[in-house]
């Protein structure tokens, strides 16, 4: 039997540990967050859940490649928000897909669309489900068919000479990058949720990989793009670049599924690397430290890894506690180059230099802290990868766990810093812990990305994820910073998305939409009404 996706939150069913393990982690975790005791609760059993029934049938010819059983219903109804994962443990399912449909091929693609709009159904695109702003959640009225791509998986051509491949839009992170390492080759993108999240979805959310520098977003690695409309297929041409007109791959990079399915594109790899240097550097604070990133940003270096955590998320994840000492609370700076093709001691050299100038003291090999510098290293990357299965056990334990994302230029960095935090930890009533860290960072600017853990307010967290999700919009809009740097829009940042961008944008995207969709089926409700 196949191994299942859980239906509420972050990984596989088997991968999901015993009650007694949860309940153990989970008060680890709530002492270690310095919060009182409480009850670990269990997840809702598929069993006991009521769906409300489906409001249409799929009919006979597509019968073979749609579901809507329960266990394929649920598994669909949300993404992986902090809001959807409770939802989804307590078996809030209120509006469910009415049918999930797993096309193989486009030519089964095409008769899902064409049912979807001769029914009136929304249609929705479904890679890894990963969506953490309501992305793929089925609008609240009317019938839903999401369409999941996960079996057009493929590598379908590889061009070696000019180091790109075609590959299909539901192909995972793991299972396209086992495909292109047979040819030596890699996409390098490597967001959190590259376990389970797909071409298609990086694509269509404009997803952040783990570059900080230079190739922050997928935008920087689509070639061309070929996508399935209800009025016909739109597919670009191969180029390296183009200057004529504006960009139908712009187009539907970022278009969140309502312009189009996107099915394949032609990807820019990379050689694997061959060369890597990495180091730990600790600051007093953490404004010495995003003023040494910017220096970095702007040396034209362009480090791979370039990330300042803050002294509270470094404390929390344990990566500057070995190196610090007992009592001390630095910021932690995780610095790395790579390269296919030559040594980089004096890239990191020069980049050590640069930390110094603003007090940085570098964890150096040199001076026999190599294993204190991979343990700092190891644990902050731990954790990044283990978040999204730690949170399931978090919402278990009823503790709140919420990120926001933007990016700001150098100018209002402090500003808007200082401004969100603060913020947010007044939402929180001064009961929680605010973190910042900063992902991604550019000559004129950086991504600062916050996270909150609170005491969940048992049976309100769904109210109180709301105020939080508030206050630290509002905030953020305020001090001048987008709304996503890479989390897109879906419909939870709609409000301040209509608010950041033009008018006459908004009017130029309608008019866009309606031709390729004059129906309005394409995942309605995301970035414009129809």
């Amino acid at each position: 039997m196949a191994r299942r996706r859980k239906f509420w939150g972050w990984g596989f069913e088997d991968q999901q540990p015993p009650y007694e393990q949860v309940e153990a982690a989970a008060t680890a975790a709530r002492e270690h967050l310095g919060f009182g005791p409480a009850e670990v609760e269990r997840p809702a059993r598929l069993g006991d859940i009521e769906l409300p029934p489906p409001l249409l049938k799929p009919p006979a010819s597509l019968a073979a490649i749609c579901r809507s059983d329960p266990y394929e219903r649920a598994a669909h109804a949300y993404g992986k928000s902090y809001r959807d994962v409770v939802r989804a443990f307590r078996g809030e399912f209120d509006n469910p897909p009415d049918a999930v449909a797993h096309p193989s091929d486009e030519a089964e693609l095409e008769r899902v669309l064409a049912w979807c709009e001769e029914a009136g159904a929304a249609a929705i695109p479904f890679g890894g489900g990963t969506s953490v702003v309501g992305g793929v959640e089925p609008p609240a009225d009317g019938s839903t068919v999401s369409i999941d791509l996960k079996a057009m998986d493929r590598v379908l051509a590889v061009d070696a000479t000019s180091r790109a491949a075609l590959i299909q839009a539901g192909a995972t992170g793991p299972r396209l990058e086992a495909q292109l390492s047979e040819h030596g080759l890699t996409l390098r993108h490597f967001p959190q949720s590259f376990e389970y999240s797909t071409l298609g979805g990086w694509i269509a959310t404009r997803a952040g990989g783990h570059y900080a520098t230079l190739h922050t977003h997928i935008d920087d690695f689509v070639e061309s793009l070929r996508a399935l409309t209800p009025r016909g297929w739109w597919a670009s041409r191969r180029l390296p670049g183009s200057g004529a007109g504006p960009s139908p791959d712009r187009m539907l990079i970022g278009s969140e599924g309502i312009l189009g399915v996107i099915t394949e594109a032609w990807m820019r790899l990379q050689d694997a690397p061959r060369f890597r240097e990495s180091a730990a550097v600790l600051f007093d604070a953490f404004e010495p430290g995003a003023q040494a990133v910017r220096a970095l940003s702007q040396s034209g270096l362009h480090p791979s890894n370039c990330r300042l955590l803050d002294p509270s998320e470094a404390a929390l994840t344990g990566a500057a506690s070995k190196a610090a000492g007992a009592g001390a609370r630095p910021a932690m700076l995780v610095l790395g180059f790579e390269s296919a093709d030559h040594e980089l001691a004096p890239w990191m050299a020069r980049a050590l230099e640069l930390c110094s100038d603003h007090g940085g003291r570098a964890l150096d090999p040199g001076t026999g802290s190599a294993t204190r510098r991979g343990e700092s290293e190891g644990a902050w990357r731990d954790a990044f990868l283990h978040a999204p299965y730690l949170r399931d056990t978090l919402v278990a334990a009823g503790v709140l766990a919420e990120t926001f994302e933007t990016a700001i230029t150098w100018d209002r960095f402090a500003d808007l810093v200082d401004g969100v935090g603060q913020r947010v930890h007044e939402a929180l009533s001064g009961q929680g812990i605010v973190t910042c860290r900063l992902t991604h960072v550019y000559p004129d600017g950086a991504a600062p990305y916050f996270t909150a853990l609170a005491p969940a307010r048992r049976g309100h967290e769904l109210e109180q994820w709301a105020e939080l999700k508030q206050a630290a919009s509002e905030a953020i809009v305020a001090a001048g910073g987008t709304i996503t740097h890479h989390h897109a829009v879906g419909r939870d940042h709609r409000p301040w998305y209509d608010r950041q961008r033009p008018e006459q944008f908004a009017a130029a995207l309608r008019a866009a939409k309606s031709v390729v969709d004059p129906a309005g089926i394409l995942n309605p409700g995301v970035l414009i009404d129809p």
